[in-house]
This record gives structure tokens, C-alpha cells and sequence, in this order.
């Protein structure tokens, strides 16, 4: 699962002492990076270095979420605009933000300026799911640690 090893790869990044898993992703997906390797790449550059699967880049284009450019041959040729799309969508999906309101959230970016407003409601609705998905997460870490004490590290019970 891309999804899963992207997740690996930001926890895995953000274990120093002094690292957030904000900074981590910034490291690991970058714009730098993405302009420095974005020469219209291909499909399997571009997913590999946003950490999909081809089939998940083909899925977003279908669903009209990316629209990479096609050269004279007819392959798709990824841009540095495409890639940054890509990464936004995949911390999006990270998130749990749903493939409705990621729709409506791209239309209303391609319709510009004018629907800031709309776009920041969309973000903030986001925000409301995942704090309350965290506390959530929280109250059963808690209750997983109480069985492990209770238990006394022994998971025979």
C-alpha cells in the first residue's frame, strides 16, 4: 500500500528528538525536490517519487484531480505543477479527507481566486475531522495501554 509506506516513511523520518512529522514530510516531499526532478517525468517516476502507485496516478486523473500534459508519443508527462497537485492529494488522503470533497476542493481551485473563501471552509472542516480522529486514536492508545498494564505485559488474557 502507497499510502501505508508513505506513512512508514514520515514516522521513520520524524524519530529524532527534535523532528515533527511536518518538518519529516517537508523533507520527504518537497517542492525542491519536486523541481529538481521534475523534467516531465513519466508515470513511474512520478509515482514513485510521490509514493503512489501507477494505478493511483491514473485513478486521480481519471477522477479529473491532476491533468498531466501528454507528449507526441501520448505518454503523460508530469510537470512540477502535476507533482505538487500529487503531493497535496496524497497528504490529503493521508488525512482522511474523502475523494467528494477533494473533488470540490481542486474544482474550486481551478476556478481561482474567487473561491478562496470556500476552499478555507473546506480546510477547516478537514481540520475539525482529523482532531477529532486524533482524540479519538488517543482514547484507544489509553485504553490499549490500561489492558497492557493490566495484563502486566502478559498477553496470554
Amino acid at each position: 500500500m502507497a499510502t501505508e509506506g508513505l506513512i512508514g516513511r514520515i514516522l521513520a523520518a520524524s524519530d529524532g528528538p527534535s523532528s515533527s512529522v511536518i518538518d519529516a514530510l517537508h523533507e520527504l516531499l518537497d517542492d525542491a525536490t519536486i523541481e529538481a526532478s521534475a523534467a516531465h517525468l513519466g508515470i513511474a517516476e512520478a509515482a514513485r517519487l510521490v509514493g503512489l502507485s501507477t494505478h493511483a496516478l491514473r485513478y486521480y486523473e481519471q477522477e479529473g484531480l491532476v491533468r498531466p500534459a501528454r507528449n507526441a508519443s501520448g505518454y503523460r508527462e508530469y510537470s512540477a505543477v502535476d507533482l505538487r497537485r500529487l503531493v497535496f492529494l496524497t497528504r490529503m488522503r493521508l488525512s482522511g479527507m474523502t475523494m467528494t470533497d477533494l473533488k470540490r476542493y481542486i474544482l474550486l481551485v481551478e476556478q481561482g481566486p474567487s473561491t478562496i473563501a470556500e476552499r478555507r471552509r473546506i480546510m477547516l472542516d478537514q481540520q475539525d475531522r482529523i482532531t477529532r480522529r486524533i482524540r479519538e486514536l488517543g482514547l484507544a492508545l489509553e485504553t490499549t495501554d490500561y489492558k497492557i498494564r493490566v495484563y502486566g505485559g502478559h498477553p496470554e488474557g
